[in-house]
């Protein structure tokens, strides 16, 4: 298969055999490995030219180079924690990793195997690190494929470690040790109002919670106990962490964002839990009905937008601070950025004459903050609530405004429906 990029992305002609469908596949996902190599090029280059006129205006050593992560994040629609690890796998690539780089610019390696390799070996040196990448994605004199082309990605992984330990244990054992301190929980939206709740732990400490959670449900099972073994644990988790007996009510907080109709039961609008997203009004009534509730009145202008009052102070008053992270539901407002709010953030610097009020604020997290402070960066409120983005680079990012509040219109009668497809079917025929 011969084809160039642009006849690649026009897709496979109409009749196309099995065969040629398979080279068509094939094609793109080289196409796509070459374009994450030249994106990763593209990605240092923008880093030494911003740093080059950091320094050429003066910016502090410690800032020369902020916001090149966040602008990459812009341009890759992804979050800006995810575009400082875009960069930092590019330089590594370009610099350290040559023959890597090379698979991925001839089609052959992909962008997530090539983390792989650099995770892997994050903890040796910049010649161990050389040795594995010559040992493992070197082409031969005669031209051969490496192997690691045609490897899966956990023996990858558990290759690339069997070379990192044998060049250097000690580093891998001290990584391994000082992992510890990445310690952490996190919570995400699960299918259904559910969630996934996880934890990075050490190998004993995890293991150890699960053999726990494992006994309660073999104990609870051995006395005849109706629900699964995957329910009890799950069970004795939420029953053991938030100190609760069953039945009792949690004394936990969590805010639950919804209309006062659909709290009445006389609406369907969906709330918002902070932290999770949206949930059925339904559910929501059901899960205050377990909980000590304590109701707090936000309002809203004729559109459905949350207003509140405006402040003259710079720094935002704690009640205000608290709206604007239930405004914009808890998350960074940067486009692409799903962090959680860590700054509340004057939209037009204070400096500039931006004033502290519910317009000119927004929620961002702590590397989003901190870029925007960088040179060059500016940003405005929009009159619908959506704030715009311009980058050193004059290119312009709008993030959408927060979700109305406004009541659902009354459900069409009948008739209207019947009259609505009479309309439609109308149309198609004409």
């Amino acid at each position: 298969m011969n084809e160039t990029p642009d006849q690649l992305l026009t897709g496979p002609p109409p009749g196309a055999s099995e065969a040629e469908l398979i080279d068509w596949i094939t094609g793109l996902e080289n196409l796509k490995c070459r374009a994450e190599a030249l994106q990763a090029e593209a990605s240092v280059r923008l880093d030494e030219t911003t740093r080059t006129r950091h320094v050429e205006a003066g910016v502090p050593a410690r800032k020369v180079g902020d916001g090149v992560a966040s602008q990459i994040a812009l341009a890759r629609r992804v979050s800006p924690a995810k575009g400082a690890k875009l960069l930092g796998l590019a330089k590594i690539l370009i610099t350290e990793m040559p023959h890597t780089f090379a698979l991925m610019k001839a089609g052959m390696f992909s962008q997530w195997q090539a983390t792989i390799l650099a995770r892997e070996t994050a903890c040796l040196s910049r010649e161990d690190r050389g040795v594995i990448d010559h040992e493992l994605c070197a082409v031969s004199s005669h031209g051969e494929t490496p192997k690691v082309v045609t490897m899966g990605l956990r023996q990858l992984e558990n290759t690339a470690k069997k070379l990192a330990i044998t060049l250097d244990q000690e580093s891998v054992v001290a990584r391994a040790a000082s992992a510890e301190k990445d310690r952490r929980v996190s919570l995400r939206p699960a299918p259904d109002t559910m969630t996934w709740l996880g934890a990075l732990l050490p190998v004993k400490d995890g293991v150890a919670v699960f053999a726990a959670l494992d006994q309660a449900a073999k104990a609870a099972q051995a006395v005849g106990d109706q629900r699964t073994r995957g329910q009890v644990m799950a069970d004795t988790l939420v029953n053991r962490v938030t100190g609760r007996e069953a039945g009792a009510k949690p004394k936990v907080e969590v805010k639950v964002v919804m209309t006062a109709d659909s709290l009445a039961s006389n609406a369907n609008q969906p709330a918002m839990a902070e932290g999770y997203g949206p949930v059925p009004a339904a559910w929501a009534r059901e899960a205050l009905t377990d909980a000590e509730v304590f109701v707090r009145r936000l309002l809203t202008d004729p559109t459905g937008k949350l207003i509140a009052m405006e402040s003259k102070a710079r720094k935002a008053p704690d009640g205000l601070a608290e709206f604007i992270t239930t405004r914009d539901e808890g998350t960074c407002r940067t486009n692409g950025c799903d962090a959680p709010i860590r700054n509340i953030d004057h939209v037009e610097r204070h400096a500039d004459g931006g004033t502290t009020s519910a317009e000119n604020l927004q929620g961002l997290c702590e590397r989003c903050n901190q870029a925007k402070e960088s040179p060059g960066w500016q940003s405005r409120p929009n009159p619908d609530g959506s704030i715009t983005t311009i980058t050193p680079t004059g290119h312009n990012y709008t993030s959408p405004p927060p979700d109305l509040w406004r009541p659902d219109p009354p459900p069409p009668s009948p008739a209207e429906l019947r009259l609505r497809n009479v309309l439609v079917a109308h149309q198609a025929v004409a």
